[in-house]
């Protein structure tokens, strides 16, 4: 399997697509299309054939692993999130606190950005706008800009955070990777015996309030979270539209 991935790997490199995989067995198409948007296919090329054809399987295997982990993760409860991100604070068996993930993971669950949009931020990308804090960015994986206003709550809670690190207006307030972030995160869930917690947990609790606090409003966390239709929304959130929840609750007959 791994030298058919190579391959294929080696045949679409040129076109700049992972094209030519049509008819093949529907593992090896997404385990060569997890590379591909990982952008592993460039690093690869240069390298010995034998490393290549390596390095891949691993590769492969964590690229899936993320993917899936992200449809799989659920929305945090308001005790889930609280838990995670006081012990992450305070440190727990053998890891250490750390404030910077706990800090970071904060911010997604009040901004509902994505965990790679979070740690690229600076606090001079929060402009004051009148009476008000605007943030501009480019999100990172889907390329669409969005702007949007920042509460001033969060707006001090970034800046006293950025004091009390020494941390410029220009440098990330976040100066680290996504992957020390799961991993911490990982641990933390571990250790409380969460099950399905990633870093997108914290992105559908925030979609989650949104939805529940707006009259069950699924047009507007459509267009917080940017998706192109309501029914992604729903599924992302993975709760029904208010007419089926009342329904529910309304049918209660418990004796």
């Amino acid at each position: 399997m791994t030298n058919l991935v190579y391959r294929c790997m080696k045949q679409s490199y040129k076109e700049g697509i992972p094209q030519g995989f049509e008819g093949q067995d529907k593992t090896l198409v997404n385990w060569i299309k997890a590379i591909y948007d990982d952008n592993k296919l460039a690093s690869y090329i240069s390298l010995p054939d034998h490393i290549i054809i390596k390095r891949l399987s691993e590769e492969a295997n964590i690229s899936l692993k993320r993917r899936d982990g992200n449809k799989t993760s659920v929305a945090l409860t308001k005790e889930q999130y609280k838990e995670l991100i006081t012990v992450i604070r305070s440190g727990f068996l053998s890891c250490h606190p750390n404030e910077q993930v706990a800090a970071a993971l904060v911010l997604e669950a009040n901004l509902g950005l994505r965990i790679g949009d979070i740690i690229r931020l600076r606090l001079k990308d929060i402009i004051r706008d009148g009476e008000r804090y605007r943030l501009d960015i480019t999100e990172e994986k889907t390329g669409k800009k969005r702007t949007f206003t920042v509460p001033s709550e969060i707006v001090a809670y970034l800046q006293d955070y950025c004091i009390n690190h020494a941390i410029s207006k220009d440098d990330r307030i976040f100066p680290t990777t996504q992957r020390t972030i799961q991993r911490h995160l990982k641990a933390a869930a571990d250790y409380l015996e969460y099950d399905n917690i990633g870093t997108h947990s914290f992105r559908k609790f925030y979609a989650t309030n949104i939805y529940v606090n707006n009259n069950y409003n699924i047009v507007l966390v459509q267009q917080l979270l940017q998706h192109s239709s309501s029914a992604i929304t729903q599924r992302y959130i993975g709760i029904d539209t208010e007419q089926l929840e009342v329904a529910i609750k309304n049918n209660l007959n418990l004796l």
